[in-house]
């Protein structure tokens, strides 16, 4: 195994179109657990540590772009306010020295259904930018998961950032594993409200052969919310509309049987983590109209 270790981003870009089958490592927290179990033996390791903005972040009028490698623990401590729902997903990455370590661009280039960030990224509605020596491309988080630890990129192609739309209202994030810390998800589950566009997205992890998101739970719950006038009275959504919001988010899921959990378990948890994190940030945008109210 050859180990290419570029100084710049340009030289990155000509060492994977030189060698496309070279595999990008930073935090190396998902790559280095396969090469140690012996389940992957690439040919050659791509290196990106010495690319300093890579873990560089800015944070704009609508987006914050990350870099690939910005550590799950600078989200949490910095971008709290504009990535809530990425920052409570990082908040349940392994330990603190993964966390330390390991960004966003893993997650997206192992492209595991059990990848911590997915729920959140797809809840918030994320583009991943990608380049190559051709040129840059922005791909939509709906259509980067194209199969089993699989995703679109090229085979030239490596992950330079991630924009995220700042949040314009609450989100949430909700976990089941096994334990408490240092724990590959069971299922995973996303939630954010967009009030400006009166819609809700959903993102759903470890339940499916890739991430996906709940799209006939969004459907039914915009509409529900629409017709009701909830968003303009902010009145506590009826049980009956969170109960079918669940139903459907369980729905959603094509879950597997393995040593983490059952198939129906995973269904079972996610319609579970669907309605109570709906409760949540519903509750969340209720308390911030009566401060508001409360303020004039």
């Amino acid at each position: 195994m050859d180990f290419l270790r570029p100084a710049s981003w340009e030289e990155a870009l000509a060492a994977k179109a030189e060698h496309p089958t070279a595999v990008p490592i930073a935090g190396g927290t998902d790559v280095m657990v396969e090469i140690n179990f012996d389940h992957r033996r690439p040919e050659y390791l791509l290196d990106l540590n010495r690319i300093g903005e890579l873990t560089e972040w800015e944070v704009g009028q609508e987006y914050v772009r990350l870099g690939a490698s910005v550590p799950y623990s600078h989200i949490m401590e910095h971008l709290r306010a504009e990535l809530p729902g990425l920052a409570l997903a990082s908040h349940t990455v392994a330990s603190p020295q993964i966390r330390n370590r390991g960004g966003v661009g893993g997650n997206l280039g192992t492209a595991s259904p059990a990848g911590d960030a997915h729920p959140a990224l797809l809840a918030a509605g994320a583009e991943v930018e990608a380049e190559s020596v051709r040129g840059t491309r922005m791909i939509p988080i709906d259509a980067f998961y194209t199969g089993v630890k699989r995703n679109a990129l090229e085979p030239d192609e490596l992950i330079r950032a991630v924009h995220i739309r700042k949040a314009d209202g609450p989100q949430q994030y909700s976990k089941v594993g096994t334990r408490n810390a240092m724990v590959i998800a069971v299922c995973a589950f996303g939630l954010a409200l967009h009030p400006e566009t009166r819609t809700v997205r959903t993102g759903i992890g470890s339940a499916a052969p890739t991430p996906v998101r709940a799209k006939a739970a969004e459907e039914f719950l915009n509409a529900a919310l629409e017709e009701g006038g909830f968003w303009d009275s902010r009145t506590i959504i009826t049980p009956s509309i969170a109960k079918q919001f669940a139903t459907l988010a369980a729905g959603a899921c094509n879950p597997i049987d393995d040593v983490r959990g059952t198939a129906s378990y995973r269904r079972h948890a996610v319609g579970i983590m669907a309605r109570r994190t709906l409760g949540w940030t519903w509750e969340t945008y209720r308390g911030k109209g009566r401060s508001t109210e409360g303020a004039a």
